[in-house]
């Protein structure tokens, strides 16, 4: 029960830190908006798999952002 608690709050923090709110997380990664609300709300339980890879996704597009970012032009 703790990992679900854990994971719910760990989702929320994720999806805060690509600055979208939910429905546009639920647009962007094409998942239906009950089924984010009902886990970040603890009615269910992401399963771990899914968070891990929604995890690597999001982090592997904010180091590409920063990589394009820190790139200068001429």
């Amino acid at each position: 029960m703790e990992e679900e608690m854990d994971l719910k709050d760990k989702l929320i923090e994720l999806r805060k830190s690509t600055g979208m709110n939910r429905r546009q997380f639920c647009e962007f990664f094409e998942i239906p908006y009950m089924t984010v609300s009902d886990w970040e709300h603890g009615n269910r339980r992401i399963p771990t798999y899914f968070f891990r890879l929604l995890e690597y996704y999001v982090r592997m597009e904010q180091m590409k952002k920063e990589d394009t970012d820190g790139k200068e032009t001429d």
